[in-house]
């Protein structure tokens, strides 16, 4: 690569096997890359269902505590 007046010049010269084949790999590291951000997208979508699966039973046992507390009192304490 040379450098003048601020434009780079390439001067390696390339086949066009050899652009295909980095052509090739570029297409396959783009698969890979799609695939991951497919996978991703389903765990993000598991992990929020967990999630709220998770929230919506702490709200149901804290309703039970209080439930259980609020029952204790009025039949137990004078």
């Amino acid at each position: 690569m040379s450098t003048g007046d601020g434009i780079i010049e390439d001067d390696d010269e390339f086949s066009e096997d050899e652009y295909a084949a980095i052509n090739s790999m570029l297409d396959q590291i783009n698969s890979c890359l799609d695939d991951l951000e497919e996978r991703n997208d389903a765990l993000n979508g598991k992990l929020h269902e967990l999630l709220e699966s998770n929230r919506q039973a702490r709200l149901e046992f804290r309703a039970q505590l209080l439930g259980a507390s609020s029952m204790y009192r009025l039949c137990c304490v004078e």
